[in-house]
Formats: structure tokens, C-alpha cells, sequence
């Protein structure tokens, strides 16, 4: 996707990249499984790359955001463009998060280096799309992955640019 201000989370996201109830037990298990949901995509070369880069950047700091959303994200040359994956988790797993609550809503986000300014735009929008509890208990109730988009579609429209 080209570096704009308009790139919206939902247009980031299609059905296969977005999983419903995880079960994993912790925030590595978590990780792991939201990494595997980018192998095969298009824009990603070197999915260990990814990994690697997401847990690198999980050290600095955990990306558990408050409010019960986690985004783990990174920048890596495995990333030929900004992808993304989306999760809700069965239970709440505990991500060192600013505020204490568990997460239970996950978007990771991969893009290269020279992407970094629509990384934080999307961070930024998505955090605070989920600051909206509504919109949150939206998301957990949601059974599809297609509802899960039509959230975020709906969600983003109602924010400004």
C-alpha cells in the first residue's frame, strides 16, 4: 500500500488474515500464532524475519496498549509492503499492558522500514478505534471474520482522517 494518510485497518485486512477465539494460553503463544497468519502472503519473504522482529521489538517494550488491545508490530526488510493480521482470544492473556487488563483484541502489523510513517498512522487509528468500548464488545462478539472487517469498516468511518 502506498504511504498515505487514509490507509485504513480494514482495507489492510481480508478474511484470511483475521482469526476468531484463539486459544493460546500466553502473549508468545499469541504472537506466534498471529505471525503464522501472514505465511503465504504476497509482501512477506521470510516469515522467521517477522517473528523475529516482532519479539525483538515485544523487548523493548510490550505493545499490550490498554484497554485489552495488543499490537505487537515491527518493521522488517522480510516486508516488501504494510500487512496486517487481526485476532480476538477465547480468554484474556496477559500482555504486560500499560493499564493491567489482559488483551483479548490483537492487530499485528508488519511493514518495511521506509513505511514507518503509515505504521504509525495505523497504530494510532487503531488504538483509537478500540478505545471505544462498543466497538470493542463489537468485536468480540464477532463470530466471522467478514463481521470482524465490517467492524473496523464501520468503525473507521465514523473517525475522521
Amino acid at each position: 500500500m502506498p504511504t498515505t494518510q487514509t490507509t485504513k485497518i480494514n482495507q489492510l485486512l481480508d478474511p484470511e488474515h483475521v482469526r476468531i477465539g484463539l486459544a493460546e494460553p500466553s502473549k508468545t503463544a499469541v504472537i506466534d500464532a498471529l505471525v503464522d497468519v501472514l505465511a503465504g502472503h504476497g509482501a512477506i519473504s521470510r516469515l522467521d524475519d517477522v517473528r523475529a522482529a516482532i519479539f525483538a521489538r515485544e523487548e523493548k517494550m510490550s505493545t499490550g496498549v490498554g484497554k485489552g488491545l495488543g499490537l505487537p508490530h515491527a518493521k522488517t526488510p522480510a516486508a516488501s509492503n504494510t500487512v496486517a493480521a487481526f485476532a480476538t482470544t477465547d480468554e484474556p492473556v496477559d500482555f504486560g499492558a500499560v493499564d493491567d487488563v489482559p488483551v483479548q483484541i490483537l492487530l499485528l502489523l508488519v511493514g518495511p522500514e521506509e513505511h514507518k510513517s503509515q505504521h504509525v498512522k495505523i497504530l494510532g487509528r487503531i488504538s483509537r478505534l478500540v478505545s471505544r468500548e462498543p466497538l470493542r464488545e463489537r468485536l468480540l462478539d464477532a463470530e466471522t471474520p467478514e463481521a470482524v472487517i465490517k467492524t473496523l469498516r464501520e468503525g473507521e468511518a465514523a473517525l475522521r482522517s
